[in-house]
């Protein structure tokens, strides 16, 4: 069963995970490449697709345009944009992001995302009814602004890169002292793309640990699908990977995106790996049948005559396991044979005295 994200109390950690398809900024500011994206998640299999409301005045200060740089991307010295520029393309207005949830409401896809101010978070909760609010790592020791989502009273999947765990543990109790325990922490490494070693998917049984009232998840920034399986492992219930059509895309985050079938890969392969986790109990799953047939009886391993005293060389084990078991060895041993039995005999316990 998956997590439901309306309703998130009961904690589902080791569930098939709800797979969230990041579109971010990935649309570059097209909305029919944005629809694009749109289908080719719900096609891949994803639970749903989410956008980042930001707009030019809500995600940076005046200050980082005026440096003209961002992150990896140095702005300066290129003739094509300015980071003021880019940003603006790239964010996406009201108006879009409604055309995008009617979109995602056609075909049957959650629609969410990211907002970076409260007017865009009052819209996403008022005007979308967003089934959650994603809150970005970056905001996790935004406290004002948690207290604020915490207080739409819909359920918070909250990213932990940049973060220590004093962070971590003050940004969910800001949370719950406003009245909302439905929390979902997601394990994040905010490097794009992190080296393996940098990932320290461990981390997500230390907070199932710390955190036991709620369910953990990852939000993912390497390459490929190997690791985000791995997290299903170590029962992630919610899976956030940046997706696209084209890694060579012009953009932000292509590079480090799921394409179409590695998107495919993960939604199936998690379910995969999820069924075969299983339970804690060890027990066999296997018919009585299928046991007998490929386990062994007790067999003789020569020609034995009536009144033998049956020897540890006298006996042998193969299959099937239609007679007696293995482990009933010392119980052969020392007995009787009641009747004539021929070499590669299955000995019953009617056949000893």
């Amino acid at each position: 069963m998956k997590i439901n994200l309306t309703q998130t109390k009961e904690v589902y950690n080791f569930c098939e995970p709800y797979i969230i398809a990041e579109l971010g900024s990935n649309h570059n500011g097209d909305m029919q490449l944005a629809k694009k994206l749109i289908i080719e998640a719900k096609k891949a299999g994803a639970d749903c697709v989410k956008f980042q409301s930001w707009s030019k005045d809500s995600i940076f200060s005046k200050v980082k345009y005026e440096e003209n740089c961002f992150i990896g991307d140095d702005y300066r010295d290129r003739d094509d944009y300015t980071l003021e520029e880019i940003v603006e393309e790239f964010s996406i207005s009201e108006s879009e992001l409604m055309e995008m949830k009617k979109i995602c409401d056609e075909l049957k896809i959650d629609f969410a995302s990211t907002p970076f101010s409260k007017k865009e978070a009052d819209f996403l909760v008022d005007a979308l009814n967003a089934p959650f609010i994603k809150v970005a790592s970056m905001d996790l020791n935004n406290y004002p602004f948690l207290d604020y989502l915490a207080r739409k009273n819909k359920p918070m999947v909250i990213s932990t890169g940049l973060s220590e765990l004093y962070e971590i543990d003050k940004a969910v109790k800001t949370i719950e002292e406003a009245g909302n325990r439905n929390i979902i922490i997601l394990h994040c490494v905010a490097i794009y793309p992190p080296k393996d070693e940098e990932i320290n998917l461990n981390n997500i049984e230390s907070l199932q640990k710390l955190y036991p009232d709620y369910p953990i998840g990852f939000s993912d920034h390497t390459l490929g699908t190997a690791i985000p399986l791995a997290s299903v492992a170590k029962g992630a219930c919610l899976i956030e990977k940046h997706f696209t059509l084209d890694k060579n895309m012009f953009g932000w985050d292509h590079k480090v995106s799921a394409t179409p079938d590695e998107l495919k890969t993960i939604c199936e392969d998690s379910s995969r790996i999820s069924k075969a986790l299983g339970t804690f109990r060890i027990t066999s799953i296997e018919s009585n049948e299928r046991k007998n047939e490929f386990r062994r009886s007790i067999v003789t391993a020569k020609e034995i005559k009536k009144g033998d005293i049956l020897k540890t060389e006298d006996i042998d084990y193969k299959r099937p396991g239609i007679g007696l078991s293995p482990e009933m060895d010392q119980f052969v041993i020392g007995r009787i044979a009641s009747k004539d039995m021929p070499s590669d005999y299955i000995i019953t316990k009617e056949d000893l005295a």
